[in-house]
């Protein structure tokens, strides 16, 4: 007697089991992903600042320490090294290019000092002063942002135009209208190109300085002020005593935004001067500009520039060194 033996046909399709196995071999741990996901979000910012910010600055590093002028432009990478020799040229102020870059450097100095300054003084004042409630308050507010929301580059133009010697608006109300000057003065050259630039960038920056101190008020509780108002404090007291002790956190990092955004400020002076600014006027960043594209001297400029990068850096580091020190002494 025979006994045939059925045997069952495969289902048709894939198998479970070798599917599951496949998906537990191409499975990534949970612990991996979840400890690879914010840096898998954070690449595409990483690849970013490295095109945009970082390999330009190893470039330029290497180009400080070459002789390249406008005979290797095409081949940049062919101009041969010069070592340490462009940094100094630049620092050699016994020489006309380390005396220019020096005086370029003080003027700097000066103009960043008074325009953080008066951008912080004003800001500040205005915040104050928008706190109370009163009839046109939000007209107000919007007017005093309006040279910060204005594009840079058409409001400096229209500055340009104003502070003209013979047909601009400045000197016509002053001279024309006013009679407050004996002659049309020249605002755009000469020692009175300081006053000029640093206006401008005061007009210019100082409602970001007034937006933030008066977003930092908003979390100053009401009852501070009443209740030292109760205890008859003016309100050059409350200011001292209650306001700026409240703000130091926010004026810490507004002095420094500022710092960095007045020092390196170059759309301003070009486009207020254009390339030749005049002496009084000639802030760092027009000066490298002009050692590099005016005079193809691209080495030079490359040193310059690294020379002010470092500078930057050992300033703000010092800077947050003793801010941080401060704010642990009295914390």
């Amino acid at each position: 007697m025979t006994t045939t033996v059925h045997r069952q046909a495969p289902p048709a399709g894939p198998d479970p089991r070798r599917e599951d196995g496949r998906r537990r071999l191409f499975r990534i741990p949970d612990r991996v992903r979840r400890g690879g996901l914010p840096y898998l979000l954070l690449l595409p910012a990483l690849i970013f600042e490295l095109i945009v910010h970082v390999i330009p600055m190893v470039l330029g590093v290497v180009m400080s320490l070459k002789e390249l002028t406008q005979l290797y432009i095409r081949q940049w990478w062919q101009a041969p090294w010069t070592g340490w020799g462009n940094y100094r040229v630049a620092v050699n102020v016994n020489a006309p290019i380390g005396r220019a870059l020096l005086d370029s450097f003080l003027v700097t100095c000066a103009f960043t000092v008074l325009a953080v300054g008066l951008c912080w003084l004003f800001g500040t004042a205005a915040a104050v002063l928008m706190q109370d409630h009163f009839r046109g308050r939000g007209v107000l507010r919007a007017v005093f942002l309006t040279p910060y929301a204005l594009p840079l580059y058409a409001s400096v133009i229209v500055w340009a135009f104003m502070l003209q010697h013979d047909n601009g608006l400045v000197n016509h109300v002053l001279h024309d209208q006013l009679g407050v000057t004996g002659k049309p003065t020249f605002w755009l050259i000469g020692d009175n190109s300081f006053v000029s630039l640093l206006v401008v960038s005061v007009w210019r920056n100082w409602p970001f300085a007034f937006l933030c101190v008066m977003a930092g008020l908003q979390n100053i509780p009401r009852e501070l002020y009443e209740a030292s108002a109760i205890d008859g404090a003016g309100i050059w007291q409350q200011i001292r005593l209650i306001t700026l002790p409240s703000l130091r956190s926010i004026n810490q990092v507004l002095v420094l935004v500022l710092f960095l955004w007045t020092f390196n400020d170059f759309a301003t002076p070009y486009v207020l001067f254009g390339r030749s600014a005049p002496a009084a006027g000639d802030l760092i960043s027009v000066h490298i500009y002009s050692a590099s594209f005016v005079t193809w001297n691209f080495g030079a400029g490359s040193a310059m520039s690294v020379l002010m990068l470092l500078f930057l850096s050992l300033v703000t580091a010092a800077y947050l060194l003793v801010t941080s020190r401060v704010r642990r002494s009295r914390g």
